[in-house]
């Protein structure tokens, strides 16, 4: 069990000692004997105090193992590294993780649920999405899914779903690459199931305490199985991404999740397939809870089943919680 003998001063001078669990999203987690988990807003930091070990992301994208000495300076800390001391700014901090916590510890994400009924049409949607993160040093697994189902009556009408593993390693300087594997199904746009392995280089261009934009590209190699009676494709596509976070952790806690994708097809020339996924939310209750929509669009100018759509969007609202 870790000792809570890490401390923060607040910059209105009170000093709470506890367990420093991790900062992300301009957000501290933060463990008090009596009071449990609570989250401290990054901008109401004087100095931080810790003798463990941790990685920590600067804004300018540099990787720094270290532990926390405080600083006579406000709003600045020390960075105690094997060789070396380095004074910061608190607020050129983007991420703190523990390097030596149990596997609780290290692992974090969101769960969500949400659907829609009209009696007149006797339509009910169910969505739910979720995604799981594991760190270690330099690297991260993240699990994650989401399931979009529409029956009329006791039929299943319509389904779009995900499931992916991705593994990424990190590089210093905002680069990464990610290996993802991943299945898929959309009726609506003629995919019965559809098997993924894709390999990314990913630059953050922008990450600060109130929002993270990055962008990726890549290829992927694909499996489709259509859903009527076509033939089963095998395909090697290009893949370019961009996902945008914007987060206000001050006052009213709001914020947007959204990404978008397109993948050109290189063994199919001419066919590409785009998705666009926009969820605004806003916090509840504490950090831990969020209520907002989450929508969708996706776009194939090809499909591989003969009489299916070429586009699919949802709609739904949505309530997620946050696991540490």
């Amino acid at each position: 069990m870790a000792q809570k003998t890490d401390t923060i001063v607040h910059v209105n001078g009170n000093v709470l000692t506890g367990d420093l669990r991790k900062m992300d999203y301009g957000v501290v987690t933060w463990k008090m004997d009596g009071m449990g988990t609570i989250s401290l807003e990054e901008v109401k930091i004087k100095t931080i105090n810790s003798k463990k070990e941790f990685e920590v992301k600067m804004r300018t994208g540099e990787i720094i193992f270290c532990s926390f000495d405080p600083s006579d300076v406000a709003e600045k800390v020390f960075l105690v590294m094997e060789n070396e001391r380095k004074l910061v700014w608190v607020s050129d901090i983007v991420e703190i993780y523990p390097i030596k916590g149990n596997f609780w510890m290290r692992t974090s994400g969101d769960l969500s649920f949400g659907g829609n009924y009209s009696k007149g049409s006797d339509i009910t949607t169910i969505s739910s999405a979720g995604n799981l993160l594991y760190r270690k040093k330099k690297i991260y697994f993240n699990l994650s899914w989401n399931n979009n189902s529409t029956y009329q009556s006791d039929s299943l009408s319509s389904s779009n779903g995900t499931v992916s593993l991705a593994w990424q390693r990190k590089f210093s300087y905002n680069w990464s690459a990610e290996t993802t594997i991943g299945m898929s199904q959309n009726t609506a746009l003629g995919i019965k199931r559809k098997l993924g392995l894709s390999i990314t280089g990913i630059k953050d261009l922008i990450y600060n305490s109130w929002n993270r934009l990055y962008a990726g590209a890549g290829l992927v190699v694909m499996n489709e199985i259509p859903l009527d009676d076509s033939e089963n494709q095998d395909n090697l596509a290009g893949l370019i991404q961009v996902v945008w976070k914007v987060y206000k952790n001050t006052g009213t806690k709001v914020g947007v999740d959204a990404n978008a994708s397109l993948s050109p097809y290189i063994t199919n020339w001419g066919r590409y397939i785009s998705t666009i996924n926009i969820n605004p939310y806003i916090k509840i209750f504490n950090n831990d809870f969020k209520i907002g929509f989450s929508s969708y669009y996706n776009f194939d100018s090809n499909p591989v089943s003969e009489d299916a759509e070429t586009n699919d969007f949802g709609f739904n609202l949505q309530l997620s919680y946050t696991l540490h």
